[in-house]
């Protein structure tokens, strides 16, 4: 978190985009400004949103309203400490982790617990080790006391310590880092630890970090810097923190990039898309908005509880599942973006921006899409933080012809900081909505995914346990969208190689659990079978829970994998 360093007033100026029309040719472009290809027929990991995160995203237990985050697939938020005395910007302390964390459980968020947010301001004031020390044990105690929470995901230990960190009153940073996590762990031996956060990604520094850590057993489960420069470094760090984890011995990280974005680029869907597709890419667990103006509006997303022009490129994200698959951009400046390919609904989506004028994106190994197909252009403003966009531009909506399996689009007249998105499906024979949820797209708390050749989209779910404890419960939540409210049937694919019968509880909104039955079938990661179920859906979105534990359910029995959910 840092201060603004340019006025609200010239962020918050409505910027549209004027786009004539959009050329649709065969083959690969010509000449062009840019061009952004898009590979359909290489994935390159599941669909999990990684990029829809934000730091104080939620201010309340309802701010946004529930109907504005769904839709968005929020992944993981860093929140203030329990008892957050944090006041951003002059704001009145609010955002409290515990607290908001009903809400981010009805979305599906996870959530880091932002340690050094106990203080009231920023750059935080040191004032002694005995004062740090009782509030980190405060912190621990107070969510201990909270069985009925289950979505923390991490404590994020202190925030830019090469910026907030007071040397001269504290001491040496690697020492405090060794005698903070010590204190955590003390109580906590179960809750992964974030850090070191620092402000911006530095070798030299990062190295000082990972070899005291590694020495002292102090090593963070998640790895965590700041991108709030630009998005053109990013995957140099990600490929430079990789190389220097191998070379001192340390066992892959986790990688989260718990704040992104500068402050004039956090409203503008065209940059933001860059660095989305940097992380994609990078291969990063979770990344959130950097926070720069007003907490509870997931960063400038909705205004009112209403969207942003921001907002809709987020949405555009949250469609998404099946895979994502390789974008490769010109350079790591301008024109980039991200894409999937979900091959239940055989349909391809691409969302990109940060370039102006004519542009081009191609389309390779589209062939299993057919050789017609419909493809859907349109696009977001750079509006600000305070402007309606009701909803997104339609470019143009029409029918082309795949050759060799390739298509590209031409987009003139874009806009830098707008945002642009590209849906290709074939013209028949695709369903009028999503039916089928694969396991490795939704949320998924202490479980892993997995890939095999038998699985629905290539990947699966395992691993998905229980002790008893709220901080080890495995569960996975679907958000799923459903056009009218009535009873659905739910088919489960599953794999459960136990000899006996399993169980997972299920339930949805929120509601009573219920209990779904596995019989055994031939061996783990070997899918095909399925069970079904009853469930009863409102209009629109709705969070499906199937768990091995949870709060205020009793457990699982037995063992089993999920590859997807499917409603009919």
């Amino acid at each position: 978190m840092r201060s603004p360093r340019v006025s609200a007033a010239a962020l918050a100026a409505a910027v549209t985009a004027t786009v004539a029309c959009v050329a649709l040719t065969e083959g690969t472009a010509s000449a062009a400004n840019s061009t952004l290809t898009v590979n359909v027929a290489s994935p390159f990991r599941p669909v999990s949103h990684v990029g829809a995160g934000g730091l104080y995203a939620l201010a309340e237990n309802n701010r946004p309203a529930d109907s504005m985050l769904l839709p968005l697939k929020l992944h993981t938020l860093t929140q203030p400490a329990p008892r957050v005395g944090q006041r951003p910007n002059g704001q009145p302390p609010g955002g409290d982790a515990l607290l908001v964390a009903p809400q981010a459980t009805r979305v599906g968020a996870a959530e880091y617990i932002r340690m050094p947010d106990i203080y009231p301001n920023f750059p935080y004031q040191w004032v002694s080790w005995n004062d740090w020390l009782a509030k980190v044990d405060t912190q621990v105690n107070d969510r201990l006391a909270a069985t009925g929470t289950s979505n923390i995901a991490g404590w994020e230990l202190w925030n830019e310590p090469d910026y907030t960190w007071n040397t001269s009153a504290a001491g040496d940073f690697n020492a405090g880092w060794v005698r903070t996590y010590q204190r955590v762990r003390a109580r906590d031996t179960l809750t992964p630890i974030v850090g070191p956060s620092t402000a911006a990604y530095n070798e030299s520094w990062m190295r000082s970090f990972l070899t005291n850590a590694r020495n002292t057993n102090t090593l963070p489960d998640v790895i965590c810097w700041h991108e709030l420069q630009n998005s053109a470094n990013i995957a140099a760090h990600i490929a430079n923190y990789r190389a220097l984890e191998a070379s001192l011995g340390i066992s892959p990280r986790r990688i989260s990039i718990n704040e992104y974005a500068t402050p004039t680029e956090i409203d503008q869907p065209g940059p933001v898309a860059s660095y989305i597709a940097k992380f994609e890419r990078g291969g990063v667990d979770n990344a959130h908005r950097a926070f720069w103006y007003e907490y509870g509006t997931v960063n400038g997303l909705t205004v009112n509880n209403q969207p942003t022009g921001s907002w809709w490129l987020y949405k555009w994200y949250g469609d998404m599942a099946g895979n994502m698959v390789v974008t490769t951009p010109r350079a790591q400046t301008g024109l980039d973006g991200f894409a999937s390919h979900d091959p239940t609904r055989r349909i391809v989506n691409a969302v990109f921006g940060g370039e102006s004028g004519t542009n081009y994106v191609r389309f390779t190994g589209l062939s299993s899409l057919g050789s017609q197909v419909r493809v859907l252009v349109e696009s977001t403003p750079a509006s600000g933080r305070f402007t309606q966009v009701s909803a997104p531009t339609t470019i143009s909506n029409t029918t082309a012809t795949v050759t060799g399996g390739e298509l590209t689009v031409t987009v003139p007249n874009m806009n830098a900081t707008s945002g642009y998105h590209i849906a290709i499906q074939p013209t028949s024979g695709v369903p009028s909505y999503q039916q089928r949820y694969e396991a490795e797209n939704a949320a998924i708390f202490r479980a892993n995914r997995f890939g095999s050749s038998s699985a629905s989209a290539g990947a699966y779910v395992g691993q998905i346990d229980n002790t008893g404890d709220p901080r080890t419960a495995s569960y996975v939540d679907f958000v799923v969208n459903v056009p009218t409210a009535r009873a659905y049937t739910m088919r489960i694919g599953y794999a459960n190689a136990t000899g006996a019968t399993a169980t997972h509880g299920l339930a949805y909104n929120g509601g009573a659990w219920s209990t779904v039955s596995y019989p055994p079938t031939g061996a783990w990661g070997q899918f095909g079978a399925t069970v079904s179920t009853s469930v009863t859906l409102r209009a629109g979105y709705n969070v499906i829970r199937l768990a091995k534990g949870a709060p205020f359910f009793a457990g699982g029995t037995g063992y089993a994998e999920l590859d997807y959910i499917e409603l009919t």
